[in-house]
């Protein structure tokens, strides 16, 4: 083969090979990009009867029920420096003195466990929380954390909102 056709059939398959790298480049670089997946705040867990639930086990939400600025955002400090996890935070129109749990199940062990923790004073609402996990609804009246237990056995199998695993 002659040298002048072997430099143009390798001229034209480097040409060819650059095209072919030029449009599979744009088409990537013009793909969009992978939506972003939203992490739920807590997921569902059975605790079976007789297990421990541990505060990193329980994911809380607070709500300011009073007029003290920052009251909401201060407790949750509290709670997550203690080891609970983040779910909502922000203010509702309900009137409560000192601090309230709103659940559905008083008996749940992380209603218990948090209960322990928010004093003597606290009272637990039987109604629908506004956040993920365990709400607390803490107004005017609500100082301080206090020492608490460090786990609840489940008496029963219970449902508990843990943070995600991963």
């Amino acid at each position: 083969m002659p040298q002048g056709a072997r430099s143009a059939i390798t001229i034209s398959a480097l040409g060819l090979l650059l095209v072919v790298a030029a449009l599979w480049g744009w088409s990537a670089a013009t793909d969009p990009l992978p939506a972003k997946v939203d992490t739920p705040i807590c997921v569902d867990r059975t605790v079976a009867a007789g297990t421990k639930v541990f505060a990193q086990d329980v994911t809380v939400s607070v709500y300011n029920a009073g007029t003290r600025e920052g009251l909401a955002g201060r407790t949750m400090q509290l709670l997550t420096d203690d080891g609970f996890a983040e779910g909502n935070s922000g203010n509702v129109s309900a009137r409560v003195e000192v601090v309230q749990i709103w659940t559905l199940d008083p008996t749940n062990p992380a209603v218990q466990l948090v209960a322990s923790r928010l004093g003597p004073d606290v009272e637990i609402e039987r109604r629908d929380g506004p956040g993920a996990g365990i709400s607390i609804v803490v107004g005017d009246g609500f100082q301080d954390l206090v020492e608490g237990r460090r786990s609840v056995q489940a008496e029963d199998d219970a449902t508990i909102c843990s943070p995600p695993v991963g």
